[in-house]
């Protein structure tokens, strides 16, 4: 099979699957004694990503695979083809996503120790139901509290490929709660005009979002 043919499928499988798809899974679309190199796969990738420079759209590497989506300029215009409004959220839980982004594995006692308020059941639900966190073990301390870590889907939603392409801290304004050694007021019993933040609601068909900056 010619180089181009196999770009073709690849390009058409991206666009199709709604989700980010491996190398791996890329190469399972081919009968056995069609199927392309590993190094093949890839290249094609990177020839996408190349011819997708200057377009609407982009190729891009997540944790699970790879993706096109829109680029994230274009969001504001694109977003208007839904009537939905996006998904909201309280500064409490964004926080408290934070926390175990950058500190995990963390428990929910050590979280409440950090924001100096309890942890309500609520966010560890919606988190968990969102996948964006998932238990990942006890700690060794009397009652064996479960420790957090965030997900494979976290970082897809954020279109990172990993931990370590997460925003330095010092970029991160909306949560100076992370710094410990800060002596914030309660969120949760402040009264500001907007009492919530907004994260981007990532669909397949828009861009992916990312972690306030």
């Amino acid at each position: 099979m010619n180089s181009q043919k196999i770009c073709n499928i690849v390009e058409a499988a991206l666009l199709a699957a709604g989700k980010p798809l491996s190398i791996e899974r890329l190469l399972m679309l081919f009968p056995h004694d069609e199927q392309p190199h590993r190094e093949e796969i890839a290249e094609v990738l990177t020839q996408l990503q190349q011819l997708y420079q200057q377009r609407g759209v982009d190729v891009v590497e997540v944790s699970t695979g790879w993706r096109i989506q829109v680029r994230k300029e274009y969001s504001p215009w694109i977003s208007r083809l839904w009537d939905e409004k996006p998904a909201r959220y309280s500064r409490a839980l964004l926080e408290t996503l934070s926390l175990i982004a950058y500190r995990q594995p963390l428990t929910r006692g050590e979280i409440e120790d950090v924001r100096g308020v309890a942890v309500s059941t609520n966010i560890i639900k919606t988190l968990s139901e969102r996948e964006w966190i998932r238990v990942v073990g006890k700690r060794d301390v009397p009652g064996r509290p479960s420790l957090y870590a965030t997900t494979r889907e976290f970082l897809d939603y954020f279109g990172l490929k990993g931990l370590d392409d997460l925003p330095p801290l010092a970029e991160i304004r909306e949560f100076d709660l992370i710094n410990p050694e800060l002596d914030l007021p309660d969120p949760e019993n402040q009264q500001p005009k907007d009492p919530q933040e907004e994260l981007p609601q990532h669909k397949d068909h828009n861009s992916a979002g990312q972690l306030p900056q």
